[in-house]
């Protein structure tokens, strides 16, 4: 299959938005017009060693006044969530905030996500995995404000189930509403992005690792065929390895 048989990066509808909390990395893929927003969460912050939340928001956006970039909020209660969700709503124009379906305890987070949407926050409704979600989150955002319904594809194929017909059936639900975009979150491989794209799907979050291997879209499969057994071969004779 030829370079010709591929989508360009330019050619594709779905936008792509970098997913990590180095901030190295997130001025690194911010600069590239390709990438047209940002998303973090606790957990990649935490890994990336950051201590000081509000802070580290802060400076990144200072350096970043413009693209969308997600902040979530970490509460497990709904009205601390809300007391939260107001703080980082006021950081800038670019900001959404990330509220969680629900809180530990496995509560729904609908009646807060109605709240903030009649506040104008704009909002990223985050870790969705089923219809049922999708359906409840839809019927509470504001169809006046920018909003995004992230539901994680890629964990759901972690459980051996097929995302995409999941997905289709996001895409349609969110028709009527034109300012809530749907994100395939948590992508597992390159294929992801263009598997969104062919659906409609709106965004897909994507970290570093992954969007590294955008340079390898199209690449003659023979040729890829050789340097992978050169890497083999390197590999082996580097580490001196004797039978």
């Amino acid at each position: 299959m030829s370079q010709k048989d591929f989508k360009s990066v330019q050619e594709l509808k779905v936008k792509i938005f970098a997913d990590g909390a180095d901030k190295n990395g997130m001025l690194e893929m911010a600069a590239k017009p390709f990438i047209q927003g940002l998303t973090t969460n606790p957990t990649l912050m935490k890994k990336a060693g950051i201590t000081d939340y509000r802070a580290f928001a802060l400076d990144i956006l200072k350096e970043i006044p413009s693209k969308p970039i997600s902040f979530e909020v970490f509460s497990d209660d709904f009205d601390e969530m809300e007391k939260q969700a107001n703080e980082i709503a006021s950081w800038g124009n670019n900001v959404y905030v990330k509220i969680p379906i629900t809180n530990t305890k496995g509560e729904a987070a609908y009646n807060l996500i109605a709240k903030l949407a009649a506040k104008n926050v704009k909002l990223n409704v985050t870790a969705i995995m089923t219809m049922d979600q999708v359906k409840n989150v839809a019927v509470k955002l504001n169809p006046s404000v920018p909003s995004y319904v992230s539901v994680f594809a890629g964990r759901i194929a972690d459980t051996g189930r097929d995302p995409l017909p999941l997905m289709k059936d996001c895409v349609e639900l969110l028709k009527p509403n034109p300012t809530a975009e749907l994100i395939w979150a948590s992508p597992r491989e390159l294929l992801n992005i263009f598997q969104a794209d062919s659906i409609g799907c709106h965004i897909i979050t994507v970290t570093n690792d992954v969007l590294k291997k955008l340079e390898l879209v199209g690449k003659d499969l023979t040729e890829y065929s050789l340097d992978t057994v050169k890497m083999f071969y390197n590999d082996a004779t580097s580490a001196g390895f004797n039978i």
